[in-house]
């Protein structure tokens, strides 16, 4: 049977399962709403799953779906939910079995959660109190199982989260437990950075990143992002900033990128956002002040005066127009983040950010940012030899 038959038929397994969770005389009426062939109460009432799977046998693999996705909108299902995702995933990239055993090595000598409860991370992620437990006569339920395993072991395992079903999961799935075991509830400070560093690592061999994506109460989100199909400018880009900043700059960058096509609105705000922390690292190395009520525009001429890039610091027209170019632009990623990123509710009526848009100051950001540091760098340069001479 091949991979996509596979899915097929656990989809229709699972959304028939689901089906006969509800009452024998509802089942009908449910399955006419999911455009299921009609019938009788007595027949729903001989068997629930037999009636629902009939009639699903009768659909073709895209009304299935169909179908699926109806009772998704309706229902909260794990099974029906997860399977779909799968089905999903099938032409998009992977996270192989490969990267996916070498991250869950990692928990061989980490712990899966540190501040909260494994179990009760696990159990936010999977309905382990209703799966069934590996083959095991001591246990009815997941939960039993992994309870009755951490208790002898003292933690939960490699093998355990692989009896979970972590290495055949979809990978929306996958990508929650990464996410789950790098939030500030499971670890914080140094044990939080290091593991987010491990599982980022070996994610990237798969075209994926764990990076930083927000705070909440001072400490990093992470979140799992396709890595951004990179130009040279990228490159140059990532290389000066990683030099610069590889943990908040960079990550930021990062970030941008890998919105610019599927989160617009995120891009421009994180597009600015890269712009401010460029400032204020360089106005804190430069011993100067800012406030936090302090927006783009304001660090960019406050950094303006330290670094000598206002338009009347030079005689000579060309730079002065640059310079001053440079300032509208820094001006305009503020109002464009304004107007179209996520920082604000849009309305009914704002114009919606396209992914040329986020592009576009994503890239003018990055160009920034890069002019920004090397001036700096320039700056500390001359000073340097100055104070040789």
């Amino acid at each position: 049977m091949s991979t996509i038959a596979a899915m097929v038929k656990e989809l229709r397994e699972a959304l028939a399962s689901a089906i006969a969770e509800a009452k024998a005389y509802d089942v009908p009426a449910l399955c006419v709403r999911l455009r299921l062939a009609d019938g009788g109460e007595d027949e729903a009432f001989g068997s629930k799953y037999k009636y629902a799977h009939k009639r699903l046998m009768a659909l073709s693999p895209g009304e299935l779906a169909a179908a699926a996705r109806l009772y998704a909108d309706e229902h909260e299902h794990f099974f029906v939910s997860e399977q779909l995702a799968k089905l999903d995933e099938v032409s998009g990239p992977e996270i192989t079995s490969l990267t996916r055993r070498r991250i869950l090595a990692i928990f061989q000598d980490v712990p899966v959660a540190l501040d909260i409860d494994e179990i009760e991370l696990l159990r936010r992620l999977w309905p382990i109190n209703s799966m069934p437990a590996p083959s095991s006569r001591e246990d009815r339920t997941m939960e039993e199982y992994l309870t009755r395993q951490a208790f002898q072991c003292d933690r939960i395992e490699p093998a355990h989260l692989e009896a979970i079903g972590l290495l055949k999961c979809s990978r929306a799935l996958f990508c929650r437990f990464l996410e789950a075991v790098t939030s500030p509830e499971a670890r914080t400070g140094s044990p939080q950075a290091e593991t987010a560093g491990r599982i980022d690592e070996l994610l990237r061999h798969d075209g994926f990143t764990l990076l930083q994506a927000g705070r909440i109460s001072g400490c990093p989100i992470y979140r799992v992002l396709p890595l951004p199909v990179g130009t040279p400018a990228d490159e140059s880009i990532s290389a000066a900033l990683a030099a610069f900043d590889p943990t908040q700059v960079h990550a930021r960058w990062t970030a941008a990128m890998a919105r610019r096509g599927t989160e617009p609105a995120g891009a421009i705000t994180l597009a600015r956002t890269l712009l401010e922390d460029v400032c204020k690292w360089i106005l804190d190395q430069a011993g100067s002040t800012w406030q936090e009520t302090d927006d783009l525009p304001v660090l960019y001429r406050k950094l303006s005066k330290v670094l000598k890039l206002a338009p009347d610091d030079h005689t000579e027209q060309i730079f002065k127009q640059i310079l001053g170019s440079c300032q509208s632009v820094v001006e305009s990623l503020g109002a464009l983040r304004n107007k179209l990123s996520d920082a604000h509710s849009p309305g009914p009526k704002r114009a919606r950010p396209q992914p040329r848009h986020a592009e576009l100051a994503v890239n003018l950001a990055g160009a920034m940012a890069t002019f920004l540091v090397a001036t700096w760098e320039a700056r500390q340069a001359e000073s340097e030899a100055s104070a040789s001479n």
